[in-house]
């Protein structure tokens, strides 16, 4: 099991219609394979700041299996007019 953070950065002032979205964009990263849980939160010191959290079965679901799938088309269609700029997307592994 891997954990994808996501820094987002969305337009100032387009928060709030960001966070209205954001249960249809959560809702297709939930369904694809590979896919055990996504959550999203907002910056506290900085509210134009969001954090996606999304456990994958391993990298690959996400990097080769979600990015190439017509599910990725979507979530990207749902956020992207509220983005400045790309994410910064990091994984991370749990470690004994």
């Amino acid at each position: 099991m891997v954990t994808e953070h996501a820094f987002i950065a969305v337009r100032p002032g387009a928060e709030t219609e960001f966070e209205s979205v954001l249960p249809d964009a959560l809702a297709v990263i939930s369904a694809a394979p590979g896919c055990a849980s996504a959550r999203m939160l907002r910056g506290v010191e900085r509210p134009s700041t969001f954090l996606l959290l999304v456990e994958w079965e391993s990298v690959t679901a996400h990097t080769e299996g979600f990015r190439s799938s017509e599910a990725f088309t979507r979530w990207r269609s749902i956020i992207g007019p509220y983005l400045d700029g790309q994410p910064d997307v990091e994984h991370f592994a749990a470690q004994a």
